[in-house]
């Protein structure tokens, strides 16, 4: 056994893992071809559809997931949030919502002036659990948010049944899953109204940006109106009239360019994540690690990043030195979200009440003890990179002795 990098030995690795945009020639062509027409954000020459970009993509986005409409934004952030308005999600409404996902999930709850309910999720695939959702019924809540979490398919069957039974509407956030699938159906066509997200960091990017997807025609022109201000969408031009409240969530023709060429290959680069994933499989082998759970046959993990889960108990070296360790080796792994939601202080400071530490236990021993999150399994990260990472688990777990002697 090799001397562990934490105690003066050589790394497994030296280099730092990279990230950066899967982009070539063909998005540098497409920004370059919106430079040309000088049409920057195609809204002011028409204010009801936007440019001949953003057309094409929500056209293109539209018809990957055989949905009836696509509506381009700016963020994922205003995507859920334009979906909860389009759901009628408005003051006192209640909106169940897991506690161990991105701020957005909740805070677009929040911008609604509704009141964020949260859920404790399933240790073994870290998504909802729908399990423990029947006691947090009001006669206030009005819609689940489904979020399908590091790219793994929330078990929709489970949810649907749920929101029927308690006529609910269904949000999905696929903001860390394009591409992942629910038994052989893409996620984000189960929902009454689906959320995507481009920000750099995610499966495909365009920058910044998002994308929502319906097949309810009310629903798509609210999404329209809450999308330029409110304004009454007339065929060409613009009317100055607001007709509900509406918010500057538009998309660029240079973001729409770019999401053209990343949607075309979104299957090839979610492969890449699913390949590097088979090869982090074996880490789960290790004594005290174990991989999350993908609900469902013939469904699809797109793997926005690849948990684990560790037990403490069986290696008897706490998470925060094992992690010390294997970054030592070179190997850049984290503890996940530090804490739920609701743990957050504009949560806390609410005045309600309703949060407080304790209140989904396995979310709390997700964040405090057991997920391990390996992040750079995207490109340009390949086989010998995550052999890397193996090798690193390995050395580590071979010499847990000096770890625990660490410890005392």
């Amino acid at each position: 056994m090799s001397k562990l990098a934490i105690l003066g030995g050589e790394p497994v690795r030296k280099k730092p893992f990279e990230y950066y945009p899967n982009y070539d020639e063909k998005e540098k062509a497409a920004v370059n071809s919106v430079l040309e027409s000088r049409l920057l954000s195609g809204f002011y020459k028409d204010y009801k559809t936007g440019g001949p970009k953003l057309q094409e993509f929500e056209k293109d986005f539209a018809n990957y997931h055989n949905t009836n409409y696509a509506i381009g934004v700016n963020s994922g952030t205003a995507a859920l949030h334009a979906g909860l308005v389009a759901l009628g999600i408005k003051d006192n409404d209640e909106v169940l919502v897991p506690s161990y996902t991105f701020t957005s999930s909740a805070s677009s709850i929040l911008m609604c002036n509704a009141t964020p309910i949260f859920c404790d999720v399933d240790e073994n695939t870290l998504n909802i659990d729908t399990k423990n959702l029947e006691s947090l019924i009001s006669e206030k809540t009005k819609a689940i948010m489904a979020v399908h979490l590091l790219g793994n398919p929330c078990d929709m069957n489970s949810i649907l049944d749920f929101a029927k039974k308690n006529n609910l509407k269904v949000l999905e956030d696929c903001a860390q899953s394009p591409g992942a699938k629910y038994e052989n159906k893409l996620v984000g066509t189960f929902g009454d109204i689906s959320c995507f997200s481009f920000v750099e960091t995610k499966n495909i990017v365009t920058g910044e940006g998002g994308m929502i997807i319906t097949n309810n025609k009310e629903y798509n022109n609210i999404l329209r109106l809450v999308r330029s201000h409110g304004e009454v969408l007339v065929d060409k031009g613009r009317s100055y009239l607001s007709s509900i409240l509406g918010w500057n969530y538009r998309m660029t023709e240079i973001e729409a360019a770019i999401g053209i060429e990343q949607l075309k290959k979104m299957d090839s680069m979610n492969q890449l994540r699913i390949n590097n994933a088979k090869i982090l499989d074996s880490v789960s082998n290790l004594n005290g690690l174990s991989k999350i759970i993908t609900p469902g046959n013939n469904s699809v993990n797109v793997y926005h990043a690849y948990a684990l889960l560790y037990d403490k108990n069986i290696s008897e070296v706490s998470r925060d030195i094992l992690l010390k360790a294997l970054n030592a080796e070179g190997i850049e792994v984290d503890k996940g979200y530090p804490h739920p939601l609701y743990l957050n202080p504009i949560f806390l400071e609410d005045g309600k009440g309703i949060y407080k530490k304790g209140l989904n236990p396995v979310a709390e021993k997700l964040c405090f003890e057991t997920a391990i999150w390996i992040r750079k399994i995207m490109h340009p990260n390949n086989e010998e990179d995550m052999k890397d990472i193996v090798n690193g688990f390995e050395k580590v777990f071979e010499n847990l002795d000096d770890l625990r002697n660490m410890e005392k």
